[in-house]
């Protein structure tokens, strides 16, 4: 059995190949990357680190007002609230978005159900969500971040 010999244009195709892989496989990840990043999470960061000490002030005073708020989803995919400190001419409502993956956002608006009780009129995909809960009554506004599966 004859032996050919191993010449550069060998060398060659295993470097080009080599390569090849290599750079598949990273334009691969990178697209998967791209593809689950949500977007953009401050437009400015300048204008936000600004805005940073006026965003603890607020969120002092809302710690101040004593509220408490625990999200959960119903069976038929509506949002529950169930609230403690509420008064109960307070306004709920909640702006979501999907963490991972392609951007989804959706706004909801509660209704009231029993005393610290509340409800969305519309249903929520399943899945996991962002919730930013926000209590409005007034020029007091309370808000808080959970996330929801």
């Amino acid at each position: 059995m004859m032996q050919r010999p191993f010449t550069g244009k060998h060398m060659a195709m295993i470097l080009v190949g080599g390569f090849a892989i290599v750079i598949a496989v990273n334009f691969y990840m990178a697209s998967l990357a791209v593809g689950g990043f949500g977007g953009v999470v401050v437009e400015n960061s300048y204008v936000a680190s600004q805005k940073f000490n006026g965003w603890l002030e607020d969120a002092r005073a809302a710690g101040e007002l004593g509220y408490s708020a625990k999200l959960s989803r119903a069976e038929d995919g509506r949002l529950i609230v169930t609230t403690t400190g509420v008064p109960g001419y307070a306004k709920l409502s909640a702006s979501l978005r999907r963490p991972l993956g392609q951007p989804e956002d959706r706004a909801m608006t509660f209704e009231r159900l029993a005393d610290e009780t509340y409800t969305s009129a519309e249903t929520l995909p399943s899945g996991r969500w962002i919730a930013r809960l926000a209590i409005e009554h007034g020029d007091t506004r309370w808000v808080e971040e959970t996330e929801l599966q």
